[in-house]
């Protein structure tokens, strides 16, 4: 794994992909960003050797480097997800290429549900802390240790001044931007009634199915990470309608513009 690791990186940097300052991952419905971004180079996940493929139908599965606000980024059109049949090794395999290419921040956005009942699905939530239900770990196995620590702090998962400077933005721009914890599931599947009180009690406010091993893997590298929920439905178990992909999709892209504003003001600063 570590030697296709350096072919990876090997690959992008010759590709063109040179010293990207911030990395962003755009979650589900939201990939909208990439429209801001000056392009220099993009490449399918396909082309990328030992690049796992995105298979979920909404996320097309690129790589994007170019200039936004002043930085070079590198933007991933498409994450890969647990539940899409991956190792957690693999999920991670991108945030583990993207340091080392030379990112100096990471950007992560997501869809999730919204259990708050004081928030209202359509507004973003910055995250706090996570709580990791998910059935494995990316620091676990042999070969974790080549990029940290395997018993990683994670104390503050999520980088104070990065969530600062969200928080700041989104008072400038008069964003709604809710703060709470975000609880990682398996998935696919939605949750029960049941499945969402017990979430509730254990002190989450929103669920999904990614981004805690990709913030887990940052931490690792001592990466920091701040990571925005899109709220793209309500998770009130007294009170649940079945919800549709394509109503959670549509709900992100209408929201999406309050995203793109804050990760752009965002990276002004960093």
């Amino acid at each position: 794994m570590i030697e296709d690791f350096k072919k990876t990186v090997d690959f992008l940097q010759k590709n063109g992909f040179e010293t990207p300052e911030v990395g962003i991952i755009l979650g589900t419905g939201l990939g909208a960003l990439t429209n801001h971004i000056d392009i220099i180079q993009e490449i399918p996940y396909e082309d990328i050797p030992n690049f796992p493929i995105a298979t979920v139908e909404f996320h097309k599965g690129k790589l994007i480097y170019g200039t936004l606000e002043g930085k070079t980024v590198v933007a991933m059109s498409g994450r890969f997800h647990y539940y899409e049949g991956y190792s957690m090794e693999e999920v991670v395999f991108p945030v583990r290429v993207l340091k080392f290419l030379g990112i100096q921040k990471l950007l992560i956005s997501n869809a999730a549900g919204c259990m708050n009942l004081e928030w209202k699905k359509g507004e973003l939530m910055l995250l706090d802390d996570h709580i990791n239900l998910q059935p494995d770990n990316p620091l676990r196995g042999k070969n974790s240790g080549a990029f940290g620590p395997i018993f990683t702090d994670m104390s503050r998962p999520y980088d104070s001044a990065m969530n600062q400077a969200m928080e700041k933005v989104a008072a400038n721009e008069n964003i709604p931007l809710n703060k709470g914890i975000y609880v990682a599931v398996s998935g696919p599947n939605l949750e029960t009634r049941a499945e969402y009180r017990f979430l509730r009690q254990i002190g989450a406010d929103a669920v999904g199915m990614s981004t805690v091993p990709e913030v887990i893997a940052a931490n690792q590298l001592a990466l920091p990470v701040s990571a925005v929920s899109v709220l793209t439905d309500d998770c009130d178990p007294d009170d649940l309608h079945p919800v549709d992909i394509s109503d959670i999709i549509a709900t992100a892209g209408a929201a999406e513009k309050h995203l793109v504003t804050l990760f752009k003001e965002v990276i002004k600063t960093l």
